[in-house]
């Protein structure tokens, strides 16, 4: 979706991009609950729901708007922050108990991203304020992150992908004033998009379903490869060694926190 996002900036104008991205996942997302047989969305859902898309809207919002300046795989490079922040927002605001081996495979993590950012061009002017953008971004997605889990167990994955395109596109919808109309190709995008987002919310909300906040987090490392190959393949961007190395570091803590610690059973 990054990478989406990133082809349109050329043409297309921040706002109407993130406006659109939540305008076609809403749509989509109203066929999948219809189809569901509508569950209901009572009132007791409304307030995190309410916070968590006012979070969504700005995140998406600012880290859009850095792809603009950024290479694809720097931007995701920099919002791993977010992983770091979201075994101590789960602690304060579900009462999850931090664990060690969460908490260090994810400082593990992170030290794949300083390795990455080794010979990058200096933050300064432009590309300074579109560093604040990726940072705030970050602390948004994390906290967005801890909200999904309180929710995604009761609410269902249905619901959550609802109201995750449906409230940030009520925020959003301001936007759309005075914006000028987009041809079929941008629309075409812009449902991709909102397909893309949606199935990724729906495996989200179904992974924090059934697993802690903080290990999760520690699995969003694995979009810096991904965002290297598609840097390279779509925009002919440049994939220094440093990235792969940090790429090896983020794999080794991904499994690390991966693995099951339980006892095996013992066959009598």
């Amino acid at each position: 979706m990054d990478a989406i996002v990133k082809h349109l900036t050329a043409t297309t104008a921040i706002p109407v991009i993130t406006l659109g991205r939540y305008v076609t996942g809403t749509m989509l997302a109203l066929a999948v609950w219809q189809w569901q047989g509508r569950p209901a969305i009572t009132r007791a859902m409304l307030p995190l729901h309410l916070v968590r898309g006012a979070l969504i809207a700005s995140m998406a919002f600012a880290f859009y708007w850095s792809l603009q300046t950024l290479p694809l795989a720097e931007a995701i490079t920099l919002s791993f922050i977010a992983p770091l922040l979201v075994p101590p927002f789960a602690s304060l605001l579900l009462g999850e108990r931090m664990q060690p081996r969460y908490l260090a495979a994810g400082l593990l993590g992170f030290s794949g991203v300083i390795i990455t950012v080794q010979g990058a061009p200096r933050f300064d002017g432009e590309r300074l304020v579109a560093l604040g953008a990726v940072l705030y971004a970050a602390v948004a997605y994390a906290a967005a992150a801890v909200l999904l889990r309180a929710r995604a167990a009761s609410d269902g994955a249905t619901i959550i992908t609802l109201m995750g395109a449906f409230v940030p596109m009520l925020i959003l919808s301001p936007l759309a004033i005075g914006a000028a109309p987009v041809d079929a190709v941008t629309v075409g995008w812009l449902i991709a998009m909102g397909a893309v987002g949606n199935v990724g919310m729906q495996l989200l909300s179904r992974a924090y379903a059934r697993a802690e906040a903080q290990i999760l987090a520690i699995l969003e490392f694995t979009a810096l490869p991904w965002a290297a190959l598609f840097g390279w393949l779509f925009f002919s961007e440049p994939v220094r060694v440093q990235i792969w190395a940090g790429a090896a570091v983020i794999l080794v803590a991904c499994i690390w926190a991966g693995r099951d610690q339980r006892p095996a059973a013992v066959l009598e």
